[in-house]
């Protein structure tokens, strides 16, 4: 499963890990006061289970997985949660039926918990925000979080930036951003050229130069870290992702890590 990276101390109240991240798989942990949120779940319950304990968190303080769209790298685990957890879904009406039909599953209406993009949803004392993405999918989302003073945002799958994604990435302490695939490689790499124009059209993944560009519009004196999210293993290298996202960051002391697809990475609150 590869060398687990972290804890490494942050400077806020939640905790905050990538247990994968990448096109076979992704899951985003967000955890305070013994609850704990997923974003997405492409990997299997086993191992989410497994990388949770691996980082010292308890699967059994997983309240709720919320789902940014239907594609199968972060909703994979679905049917296997509603039959062996009592976990809520979060979900958009569109996405919920988009997620049920790709993987043959119907989630109950108790266990769900309807979403709104634009609309804040107060969750267990969490205030959680989705809002809408450019991406070839019934209803994307990405989420803001904020509890216990603390706001984060993770944003990936999305085709280019737009305005009003920015507007929603400003003012916090950690972002988790989409840094895709470099524009060379994707071009000269052997993806079959329909692939290709599918991740970089407007409602594709989000390139280097394009994370970087909307990195620059929303980094602020708050912002103390930044994961970069959802890297290609065949178009991109964390060497270049790191490049373009350390242009932006010069001068300033945003903690920059890279999250992969089988190291989860782990990013702890700090003792008090």
């Amino acid at each position: 499963m590869g060398v687990w990276v972290g804890p490494q101390a942050v400077s806020w109240a939640m905790h905050y890990a990538a247990l994968a991240s990448g096109s076979k798989g992704n899951c985003h942990v967000l955890s305070m006061g013994g609850q704990t949120l997923l974003i997405d779940a492409g990997i299997s319950l086993r191992q989410i289970r497994q990388r949770l304990d691996g980082l010292g968190l308890q699967g059994g303080e997983v309240r709720a997985l919320a789902l940014t769209h239907e594609h199968s790298d972060h909703v994979g685990a679905l049917g296997v949660i509603l039959r062996r957890t009592d976990w809520a879904i979060l979900a958009t009406p569109e996405t919920r039926r988009a997620a049920e039909w790709v993987q043959g599953v119907q989630i109950p209406r108790e266990r769900w918990i309807e979403l709104d993009a634009g609309r804040a949803l107060d969750w267990e004392g969490w205030r959680v925000l989705p809002f809408a993405l450019p991406h070839d999918a019934a209803d994307p989302v990405a989420f803001r979080v904020e509890a216990g003073g603390t706001a984060c945002a993770v944003v990936t799958d999305l085709g280019h930036p737009t305005a009003l994604v920015a507007d929603h990435l400003q003012d916090l302490d950690l972002l988790v951003l989409e840094a895709n695939h470099d524009v060379d490689m994707l071009r000269e790499g052997d993806y079959p050229p329909q692939l290709k124009a599918r991740i970089l059209s407007r409602v594709g993944h989000l390139s280097n130069a394009a994370m970087a560009e909307l990195l620059a519009r929303v980094c602020s004196p708050r912002l103390q870290a930044l994961v970069l999210a959802h890297l290609s293993e065949s178009n991109n290298h964390p060497d270049l992702a790191r490049f373009a996202a350390d242009e932006v960051l010069r001068g300033t002391s945003v903690a920059l890590h890279v999250a992969h697809q089988r190291e989860p990475l782990s990013l702890s609150a700090a003792p008090a």
